[in-house]
């Protein structure tokens, strides 16, 4: 992580309009097709949360605007990528952790579990301080049509969210709410984004 010179990335005219904005976080719904992200987890009994966490993080890295981050109004640029999931801990509570993204999904999901297992024992959240966090919220209690996050300074990176997914005979869908702040990107970047994911999510294979 290093701190760069807004004006001179492609964020520059995004930055003077929106880095002192009250409101400045956007937020995209798209229902995706997670058919064979579904039935991958159930025939190789693979979380299906850690297959999401992995295509979102497959997606993101393949747009470059997910690699910066307004905050304090400054601009950092980014290395790498990480997955933020909430852990409920044996407390009874909500611990949050940190899993560093890699195209390897064995690898991804070996450190998905351990890292998960260990924050819901310990009851500490876990963070990556040199990574880029995409936060992940799985409200899976219900199904939901969209969530929207707090709008505030307090957390300003990129944030997926979703209910309970949807099923009927062939296919198996999920209603995902994308929220990010706009200096980062444009409402194009966005939907290219969850394009991507669905992309990634129609030719997943393990």
């Amino acid at each position: 992580m290093k701190e760069v010179n807004p004006q001179e990335t492609s964020r520059a005219s995004a930055f003077e309009l929106w880095m002192s904005s009250p409101m400045p976080m956007v937020t995209l719904t798209k229902t995706i097709n997670i058919t064979r992200a579904y039935k991958a987890s159930k025939n190789k009994r693979i979380k299906l949360n850690a297959l999401l966490c992995w295509c979102i993080g497959k997606a993101a890295c393949q747009v470059e605007e997910f690699y910066m981050l307004p905050v304090g109004g400054k601009m950092y640029q980014f290395d790498s990528i990480a997955i933020n999931v909430i852990v409920n801990n044996k407390k009874g509570g909500i611990s949050s952790c940190d899993i560093p993204y890699t195209n390897d999904f064995n690898r991804f999901y070996e450190d998905y579990i351990r890292l998960t297992q260990s924050v819901s024992e310990s009851c500490e959240s876990s963070f990556i301080e040199d990574a880029m966090i995409i936060g992940t919220s799985a409200v899976v209690a219900t199904e939901l049509d969209c969530i929207v996050n707090q709008y505030t300074d307090k957390f300003l990176n990129p944030m997926v969210m979703w209910g309970k997914y949807r099923q009927s005979w062939f296919k198996t869908t999920l209603p995902i709410s994308f929220q990010f702040h706009h200096v980062q990107m444009d409402g194009g970047h966005g939907a290219l984004f969850l394009d991507i994911l669905q992309k990634e999510m129609k030719k997943l294979k393990l």
